[in-house]
């Protein structure tokens, strides 16, 4: 992996995929990908802003539209089969910008899409 942040494309194998809302009311998701011996994760952005939490509020659609746009990229139709699939990454030393079907010309980079839907 190169450790300037010139985004470089990578294959990665989707290690596991979590959805949590443990950090301070906030749901957030996440990919852990493989890259073959060393890893990196995708994710964290705030999907959705429980009641209880203190943040402002976010577009309701983040959530359903990252959870959509990871299920297509990694070709499965359930979140509990997203664990184990191939994809490619757009990925830099600090960051995973994108991540893209395996075979197709199909990217999904959130804070493109979510900078779309404001």
């Amino acid at each position: 992996m190169s450790h300037d942040e010139t985004p470089e494309i990578r294959n990665a194998i989707i290690e596991r995929a979590t959805i949590t809302n443990d950090d301070h009311g906030i749901l957030t998701a996440w990919l852990h990908l493989d890259y073959g011996g060393e890893g990196q994760g995708f994710g964290g952005y705030a999907l959705h802003v429980g009641p209880s939490s203190r943040f402002h509020k976010v577009n309701s659609g983040y959530a359903g539209h990252f959870i959509w746009r990871v299920l297509e990229i990694a070709g499965v139709t359930e979140w509990s089969k997203v664990a184990g699939r191939t994809i490619r990454v757009k990925q830099s030393h600090t960051k995973c910008h994108a991540i893209g079907h395996i075979v197709k010309d199909d990217w999904f980079d959130p804070s493109d899409d979510f900078a779309k839907q404001e």
